[in-house]
């Protein structure tokens, strides 16, 4: 095989590999509701299911920790992945699911103004054209005739930019410390999620606003389980993808769990499918395509 045709090659598997996470969190709401109505309080399942993922990475590489005392810029990336989970998993569980993944997927306009700082990636044109087209369909799925615009309205809302603002951070680091050990960078981004959920769970069960946790059940903790490991392919997934292409294609290949979440929210009877979402999904998913295409050589 030449090189040209490598290179594409390689592009088509980051490409796939982010798709695979943006399935996983697309469908991450349901097992999350689920467990909220067994009593388990999304910020206990995402603590719990993060120190799963911590125990799961020191049995494997023991010394995966000891990158954070000598990399400081993985200290950015377990508060940026942190503050990434927090947000997302607990809005995805009381909110509305498609407006809060629409919502989270603004993303793509902070990756831009991140990475340009922080990797010197200056936007091209194209990725500007792709990311309109893009956002043009986030837009045309969220705004109904009858619907408010998409500004904050309530803790979902407020949750989900959050995480959204997070996630694109949570990329551009993985960007600029792709030279680091995988293992190093995935204790990083899983130690974030269970330490700041563990902080503001306590915080938020002393004053009373988060339940305390229930007596454990076969069911909650079986599905936990395998929460727990869906998301450790999907943090796998995402570091091999996010490595190899450009933040702006990173961005717009990650839109599609937006259509994964309306659909599978649709499917179970949790959101109602029109026309409009057809359309801005079917844009969005075009996006991503072109972005997937257009970058055919991989950043590393």
């Amino acid at each position: 095989m030449d090189r040209p045709a490598s290179k594409a090659a390689a592009t088509r598997l980051a490409a796939a590999a982010l798709l695979v996470n943006a399935l996983i969190w697309g469908l991450s709401w349901w097992p999350f509701r689920q467990l909220e109505s067994s009593g388990l309080h999304p910020l206990w399942a995402t603590a719990m299911m993060y120190w799963f993922a911590v125990v799961c990475v020191l049995m494997v590489r023991p010394g995966a920790w000891r990158a954070l005392l000598r990399q400081p810029w993985l200290w950015l990336l377990l508060l940026a992945s942190g503050l990434t989970n927090l947000g997302f998993n607990w809005a995805v569980t009381v909110g509305d699911v498609v407006r809060v993944v629409l919502l989270f997927y603004l993303m793509p306009a902070w990756a831009v103004l991140l990475a340009w700082p922080l990797l010197g990636e200056k936007p091209r044109p194209m990725a500007l054209l792709r990311l309109a087209l893009a956002l043009a369909g986030v837009l045309l799925v969220l705004k109904n005739p009858d619907a408010d615009w998409p500004v904050p309205s309530g803790l979902p809302d407020y949750l989900a930019l959050l995480g959204g603002l997070s996630f694109a951070l949570t990329n551009i680091m993985l960007r600029k410390l792709r030279d680091v050990p995988s293992e190093s960078r995935m204790m990083a981004m899983f130690s974030g999620g269970a330490i700041l959920a563990s902080g503001v769970a306590v915080w938020g069960s002393s004053a009373g606003w988060v339940s305390a946790v229930p007596a454990v059940q076969s069911y909650w903790l079986a599905l936990l389980a395998a929460l727990a490991l869906a998301f450790l392919l999907g943090n796998l997934a995402l570091q091999y993808g996010a490595a190899r292409l450009r933040s702006a294609s990173t961005s717009l290949i990650m839109l599609s769990e937006i259509v994964f979440a309306t659909l599978s929210s649709v499917w179970l009877g949790a959101a109602v499918m029109d026309g409009r979402t057809l359309i801005g999904g079917a844009l969005i998913m075009a996006a991503a395509a072109w972005a997937a295409l257009s970058d055919s050589e991989p950043a590393h």
